[in-house]
């Protein structure tokens, strides 16, 4: 019986990535969505692998609980947590309100405590699970504009490394991808000339592919990866090396 893989956010540039390497690696792929379900059955239409859709608002606990039972209805046990949901509300620190801060707190953090603690006992228990967490760039650097995003996404290796450690003799491992500027919808979305000098600040001189950190991500889900865990892997073309 096929592995199952759920990914977060599945929907979006880089889940949508994921979701399609870990289906051609042999993984029956599950993701949550939050935007309206027609959004999300027309996405899931658009690709050429098959993928359940599950509704789920991963800032939320009761959700997630709601997410395992529908999962568990469906007589699946998920063997690999892909935590990529995450949002953007930037601002400068003085304009930046008490409501930004919380959605990409919530969204961005507290759902790895959400969605992982309803599944990380099923994987100790059969021996064998992946949770991979994705971070960015600038929860290592920091970016100006970005304490909220930049706070959440540092706090997301530091989940990583804890829960490494307590599950490391189970046969679960737990590692971070941080990925730099990725040419998904959103970063396409930022006006040219700011998109310009993002670029500028690369030194490989451009932007990241959704399908480079999907690379990643397989290659963290495989067995080929089982001595590997509570680790950061950098995919930022250069731009903050550690």
């Amino acid at each position: 019986m096929s592995k199952v893989a759920l990914v977060t956010g599945g929907t979006g540039g880089i889940g949508s990535a994921v979701c399609k390497r870990l289906a051609a690696a042999g993984f029956k792929v599950i993701s949550t969505y939050f935007e309206p379900e027609e959004q999300a059955k027309a996405w899931a239409e658009k690709q050429d692998f098959a993928v359940g859709l599950y509704h789920c608002n991963v800032s939320d606990y009761d959700s997630c609980v709601k997410l395992k039972q529908a999962i568990e209805a469906d007589g699946l046990n998920v063997d690999v947590i892909v935590n990529n949901a995450g949002i953007t509300r930037d601002a400068k620190f003085s304009k930046m309100t008490y409501d930004m801060w919380r959605a990409v707190l919530s969204t961005n953090l507290d759902s790895l405590f959400n969605i992982s603690h309803q599944f990380v006992d099923g994987m100790t228990e059969r021996g064998w699970g992946r949770i991979i967490n994705i971070s960015s760039v600038n929860g290592q650097k920091g970016q100006a504009g970005q304490t909220n995003y930049s706070a959440a996404k540092a706090g997301v290796h530091g989940f990583t490394m804890a829960l490494a450690q307590e599950v490391v003799r189970k046969g679960v491992t737990v590692n971070t991808i941080s990925p730099g500027y990725i040419g998904t919808e959103m970063v396409m979305a930022i006006r040219e000339d700011v998109r310009e000098k993002i670029v500028a600040q690369i030194p490989m001189q451009r932007l990241g592919k959704p399908e480079e950190i999907a690379a990643v991500a397989n290659f963290l889900a495989s067995d080929d990866a089982a001595f590997i865990t509570g680790a950061d892997f950098s995919a930022n073309g250069g731009q903050y090396m550690h």
